[in-house]
């Protein structure tokens, strides 16, 4: 797997990317632990805080192809200042939200914009075009992985923060956490760095290019596989914390399970990004959509104890965002990686559109029915039909529109 690992520079670069995803997915990934005391301490019920969340959801898929945008077309660096300073600031403010429309502002705009601006589409597109060919596929692998163990340091941290210095300290000190990842962004994004490994030269410009790529077949079916990814992974996030107390489970199984599901993906991102070399990647996607249709049939049979969560989270872990990569390459095997920004951004955005639902569906699942029951058997239903959707894929390179 790490045989193209062989300078000094594509160790930097994978690593510093690997490094600022691990502390903005695991800021991002953990905010379900924050529904409770937010709920207990601004005063709102859990739609409300769905909505928010759920907005943020949103907005960090739509920010994504901007953000990838505005890095292929100027580079990542500013973008991934301006990413983290926002990640920040709205962690700092939420304490001081006062209802659900404060919510909506700190966590459901300014954070997820920041988290948009400093997440997937910009890091791979920097780590893309500073890599040779051969070495991408891992590397997107371990970047990817870098997120998943933030999620297992973030959640268990998070939750001892809340209980020793209460939700509005863990608050703050995650806003600092954040911002000790900007020096990584020098070394990835140096302000003179080496020249890009596209190969695509200029091309016709960002959007010219995502409008040719909605045109694609298969790059729309990606999208609707990865719209699935989104429902399911921010219905976890976001309402596992819920489902935990409604089986009369304590917090911290909860934040256990949230950390061993970011753990177990360290190892499934990895796989996939192996993988990447060996296999085509709309199969390795019909195989993690399939198993998770298969998890949550075994979870909803199973009796919910301490034991049968982690499990569960060890399964779901190992495919939690392991998509994220073999997804990436095939966009980049369709249409190169000069904008893999932008068009990887694109997918993003769908994958975010699911997870709006996911994170605002749950919300108004437990406040209409009083459990999750309904959100559990849509999510299966999705899980299967998202497998179906990535076998007529090609994986053979699109024609590009040519530069005026």
């Amino acid at each position: 797997m790490l045989r193209a690992f062989n300078t000094k520079q594509t160790w930097i670069v994978t690593l510093s990317a690997a490094g600022i995803l691990l502390i903005t997915m695991g800021a991002r990934q953990s905010l379900g632990l924050f529904v409770a005391p937010l709920q207990a301490g601004v005063g709102v019920d859990v739609a409300s805080i769905s909505l928010a969340l759920a907005i943020g959801q949103f907005v960090w898929g739509a920010a994504q192809p901007f953000a990838g945008a505005l890095a292929d077309r100027f580079g990542p660096g500013r973008v991934l200042y301006g990413g983290l300073f926002l990640l920040a600031l709205g962690s700092a403010i939420t304490p001081w939200s006062g209802g659900t429309l404060g919510l909506v502002v700190s966590l459901g705009v300014l954070s997820a914009l920041g988290t948009g601006a400093s997440s997937f589409s910009v890091l791979f597109g920097a780590a893309a075009r500073r890599l040779p060919p051969e070495a991408r596929g891992s590397a997107s692998g371990i970047i990817n992985a870098g997120g998943s163990l933030g999620q297992f340091v973030f959640a268990p941290i998070l939750q001892k923060l809340i209980q020793a210095v209460g939700w509005m300290g863990a608050l703050w000190s995650l806003a600092l956490m954040v911002l000790a990842a900007a020096p990584l962004v020098r070394k990835l994004a140096p302000a003179r760095g080496p020249a890009c490994r596209a190969g695509h030269g200029d091309g016709p410009g960002p959007w010219r290019s995502a409008r040719a790529a909605m045109r694609d077949r298969s790059y729309l079916l990606l999208h609707a596989g990865f719209f699935t990814c989104g429902f399911h992974v921010a219905f976890l996030v976001t309402h596992l914390p819920g489902e935990v107390g409604h089986c009369g489970l304590p917090p911290s199984v909860a934040s256990w399970s949230l950390a061993i599901i970011g753990l177990a993906n360290v190892f499934g991102s990895l796989f996939a990004g192996a993988c990447i070399a060996r296999f085509r990647s709309k199969y390795i996607l019909f195989w993690i959509y399939a198993s998770r249709t298969l998890l949550i049939a075994l979870y909803l049979a199973s009796p919910h104890t301490e034991l049968s969560f982690y499990l569960f989270a060890a399964g779901l872990g190992l495919s939690w965002l392991a998509t994220v990569p073999p997804t990436a390459a095939i966009v980049g095997k369709l249409f190169g990686v000069r904008y893999l920004g932008t068009l990887f951004g694109l997918t993003l955005l769908s994958h975010q559109t699911g997870g709006f639902l996911g994170a605002w569906l749950g919300g108004l699942a437990v406040t209409h029915f009083g459990d999750y029951s309904w959100m559990w058997y849509a999510d299966m239903t999705l899980a299967a039909l998202a497998a179906l959707v990535n076998l007529p894929i090609r994986e053979a390179p699109a024609a590009r529109p040519q530069a005026a």
